[in-house]
């Protein structure tokens, strides 16, 4: 059923903690509805809208979103959606997608929630045994911070192309048994990425404005041209 000319209606399926501060609501997939993994949507509730990264891969039968639950009228309004509430889906939009060329590895690198357009790309490449390289550069602040974290490591166990690396850059919160990387993704973190996925990788980026922008700066002047270099940045999350 359509809720205008663009506007596709859902229901609100189940909502779930995925990690400290971030949740992730799933709802209905209409079925006339099509995207590509690391797309987004707008998703609009009592007229008001906000745009999403689609965390769910095209082969589920549900859209899902997540976001760090911050104090803003459109975040309350969606912790207060009941189940079985009434919302609108437009789109999807954006180019943030996987690259055909499976002989071009991929670095993903992701900034907080910046994860969430990577979680459709992984699960999609896992269910079709994507013959794609992908290494994924996690950044958090602290290990609870990292969403989907247990699913990521499961998806690495599943899939023998895909490599992850989080990194702690608070790693005084981090607890003795913390055993991954610390320290913010620098060049030379990314220049041993680069190596491993030689010849030719493309990039990816996806977080806060700043660290898109840092990043982006990094890899250009390690030489990376920008036809190589994918970005999307994450605003008020």
């Amino acid at each position: 059923m359509q809720t205008t000319d663009t506007t596709t209606a859902t229901t609100l399926r189940s909502r779930e903690s995925v990690a400290e501060g971030t949740m992730a609501f799933h709802f209905d997939k209409p079925a006339e509805f099509r995207f590509k993994p690391g797309q987004a949507i707008d998703l609009v509730l009592g007229g008001q809208r906000h745009a999403f990264s689609i965390v769910s891969a095209p082969f589920e039968d549900e859209i899902v979103i997540a976001t760090r639950m911050r104090d803003s009228e459109f975040k309350r309004a969606l912790k207060a959606t009941p189940l079985g509430g009434r919302a609108g889906i437009d789109g999807p939009f954006g180019s943030l997608t996987l690259h055909k060329d499976s002989a071009r590895p991929a670095i993903l690198i992701a900034g907080g929630i910046g994860i969430t357009p990577y979680m459709s790309m992984l699960r999609q490449a896992a269910a079709d045994r994507s013959a794609h390289r992908i290494v994924l550069l996690y950044s958090v602040r602290r290990p609870s911070d990292a969403a989907f974290l247990e699913e990521l490591r499961e998806l690495q166990e599943r899939n023998a192309n895909f490599r992850l690396v989080v990194t702690v850059t608070q790693p005084e919160t981090a607890g003795q048994g913390w055993r991954g990387e610390t320290g913010h993704i620098d060049k030379a973190m990314l220049a041993r990425v680069r190596r491993e996925l030689a010849p030719r990788p493309i990039h990816y980026l996806a977080g806060p404005p700043a660290m898109v922008a840092g990043l982006k700066q990094v890899l250009e002047g390690a030489g990376v041209e920008d036809d190589d270099i994918r970005a999307e940045e994450f605003f008020g999350y």
